[in-house]
Order: C-alpha cells, then structure tokens, then sequence
C-alpha cells in the first residue's frame, strides 16, 4: 500500500477509534473533555497530536476491566501481565480483536520465511502473558504444525525438537541461547537437529545477540516486537534485510516521541516509542507510551514492503541506568561481551552504592569451549574486558569471570540487572 493511501485508511480508523472511545470509556472521555478536544476535531492521521497519551500506571489504575471500550459478554479472551513492578495490567479481546492477532501474527511469520511446510516449537509461555497463544495461533493460521510445550523442562525440549523434526523455534532470545548451550550436555548436537528459523522477542536483545544465536543454532534469527497493552507478540516483526522491524501500522499507528518533552520527533530520531491501537475494540488505546526506545523509518525497505520500519529495540527509557552522570542500557554491555567474543553471553550486572559513589560489577561467565587455563589469564581477561567497557561506555566496570553455568537461566524473560541502590 502507497504512504497517502495508507495514511486516508489511517485518518479513517483513527477518527472511528476516537468516537469509540469517547463515548464508551469514561477514562477517555474526561481526558479528552479536560483537553477541551472532542472527535470531530479528529479529521486526519496528523490530527493524533491533539489526543492524550496512555500510561502502564492508567491501565492500573483502572484494574482490571475500566478501562475496556465493550460488555463484558463481548470479551472473549483476557490476558494479563505478570504484574512484578505492581498490580497487572489487564488486556480483553473481542473475535474480531482474536482475529485480526492471527492476522498479524501470520504475516510476521510470512516475513520469516515460515510456512505450512514447517514445524514449530512455541517455547513461550502459555497461559495469562500473550506470548505463547499470540505465537500459537498466528502459527496455526499460516498452516504450521504447531508443538504447544511453552517453556521449561530444557531436556524435554531438546527431546520433541529432535524427535518431532521441528524447524521453527520461538521463544525469548535469552532462552534460545540456553537452550543451546545444553545441547551436549543433554546429548545432543546439531546434527540431530532439523531447525532452520528462530523467532525470538519479548525483551530486547542485540544485533549481535542475534549473530551468536544464528551461529550457535545454524539458523536465521528474526526479531518479533508486541506487547500485551497493544496486543501482543505481532506488531512487528523483521524481514530478512533486518534493516529494521515491519510495524503493521493499519492496526498499530506508531510515533516517537522525546523522552522529556514528550514531543514528536522527526524520523530517523531515537525517542519513546508510542501506539495508538486503530483496530481494536477490547480495550483501545490512544497513544499508549511503551518506554521503548527506537525510530522510525518510512522509506520503502529492499524486501519490497512499504510499511514503516522501526529500530530494533535494545533498551527502555526506563531500563535506563544512570552510573555517575552516565546513561546506561544493559544492552551496551551485551554487545561489548558479544563483540568482543571471549566469554559467555551469560552475564549479571551488579550496581551498589559506596561512599556516595555509584559501583558497577559484571559477573560473566567464561566460555566452556575457550576456558582459560592460569589465574594470571583470568586477570588478564578481566582486565581486557574491563577497558573494553570502559572505552565503550565511559565508566569503570568491576569484571568477575565465573565458571561455566553458575548465573541463573531465564526460561522466560531474562533478568540481566540487580541494582541494590533501590533497596
């Protein structure tokens, strides 16, 4: 679809999306009348500056169901967050909201290379986060045999992939790479493998990450990118250029906005990035904020599709560490570890607080197919490491190297920071 007949069927579902809101939510309607703007002031795409912005904290605030745009006997599914950092935020969905899901979901699939010929293990979780059933049955949907075993039990995984013939993985990065590290351990080795694609999201990883991953499995890695307040895994997903991710905006209209002034930004400038849902009728939302960091990119991509494309994402604004004036993403340490290729991926960050002054520590793990053999080589890769941090991010970094295995995995979404300046 051409950028101006994209953007008419935009203004379109923006102007129906208002009016629903606004008469069927009463969160919207008091924001809006406060703003002094009502829905016929809603005539073009552009006119999206003019409405409020959403927040994880106005989803609490209305736990579970206030702020849910239908009846509840028009609600079919409802999934939830873990609700870890407070109460859960609550997401409802129509049939036409499940539907247009799978819809989605099979065209991020398609942009895989996936098809009805392969055999997918969906490794995320099932249950209340969306990951599990928004793979599942976006999978179903492009005709794959679909292998529901959700996460954990590493052995049993391995088993089914081996045996079943699967092709296709999908689950979080982090898992992928733990996955493949037990490989030998539980007797396995590529060889007994038929897996070609991975499909990996639910928490940021790098580009290198996905180089490790494609080299450890010998398979093309593709970056999915959803959340449950907008609808789940699905609101996009790369293309095999992975020059960035294809957001299916005829359902999910991005912008970016600056962190500060929380004005829209030009393209091709880093800043959060915000959706508004134009399609859906469960509980939508208008200019939801995610924290994620990104940018955005409407040039027509070299795979021939036209939709905008945005950064791959490797931090959030509110992941964001500050170390002594400093910015820091966990991601910046990642893709120092990976470059540099010498230890693990496998890795703990450790901020404290002593004499008033910010301390970070990183324990990795050391590489069991590259292990250093002296404690002088220990010092001397720690030291390595070190300066390669410190050139990277301009901060002093404490390196411990630990043995093999030692860090706790994550089946599901990794936990790669324990800053105790917070307790």
């Amino acid at each position: 679809m051409g950028r101006e007949e994209m953007r008419t069927l935009q203004g379109k579902r923006l102007n129906e999306l208002v009016n629903r809101v606004y008469n069927n939510v009463e969160f919207y309607k008091l924001r809006m009348d406060e703003m002094g703007v009502k829905p016929s002031d809603i005539e073009t795409i552009d006119d999206i500056v003019k409405l409020p912005f959403t927040y994880k904290t106005d989803l609490r605030d209305h736990y579970p169901f206030n702020l849910f745009a239908v009846p509840m006997k028009d609600i079919v599914r409802i999934h939830a967050s873990s609700g870890t950092t407070g109460k859960p935020t609550t997401v409802g969905y129509t049939k036409n909201d499940i539907e247009n899901w799978r819809e989605v979901l099979a065209r991020c699939l398609t942009m895989a290379g996936i098809s009805d010929e392969d055999i997918m293990q969906v490794s995320y979780g099932y249950g209340l986060f969306t990951g599990g059933l928004g793979v599942h049955y976006g999978a179903e949907t492009v005709g794959c045999s679909v292998i529901p075993i959700s996460g954990g039990n590493t052995r049993r995984q391995l088993q089914l992939m081996t045996d079943f013939g699967s092709t296709v993985l999908a689950c979080t990065p982090s898992y992928a790479l733990h996955l493949a590290d037990a490989l030998a351990e539980n007797g396995y080795s590529l060889a007994d493998m038929k897996l070609k694609i991975g499909v990996f999201g639910a928490e940021p990883w790098t580009e290198n990450m996905r180089l490790e991953l494609e080299k450890k499995w010998g398979i093309k890695a593709y970056d999915i990118y959803g959340l449950s307040e907008i609808m789940g895994p699905g609101v996009a997903n790369d293309c095999p250029a992975h020059a960035g991710l294809h957001v299916h905006e005829d359902h999910f209209f991005p912008e970016i906005v600056d962190p500060h002034t929380k004005l829209p930004v030009a393209d091709g400038e880093e800043g959060e990035l915000v959706f508004t849902t134009l399609t859906k009728e469960g509980i939508p939302l208008l200019r939801y904020n995610t924290r994620d960091l990104s940018t955005l990119n409407r040039e027509k991509c070299s795979c021939g599709r036209t939709t905008v494309r945005m950064k791959k994402i490797t931090g959030r604004s509110d992941d964001m560490l500050i170390i002594r004036g400093v910015n820091l993403f966990p991601s910046q340490i990642e893709h120092v570890l990976l470059e540099m290729g010498e230890t693990s991926a496998h890795y703990m960050l450790y901020v404290d607080r002593e004499n008033n002054l910010d301390t970070l520590e990183l324990k990795v793990e050391l590489d069991e197919a590259n292990m250093v053999e002296t404690i002088r080589d220990l010092q001397m890769l720690s030291r390595k490491i070190e300066h390669a941090l410190n050139s990277a991010i301009g901060l002093s970094v404490k390196v411990t190297l630990v043995e093999p295995k030692t860090i706790a995995r994550s089946e599901g979404k990794a936990i790669r920071v324990i800053d105790n300046r917070k307790k």
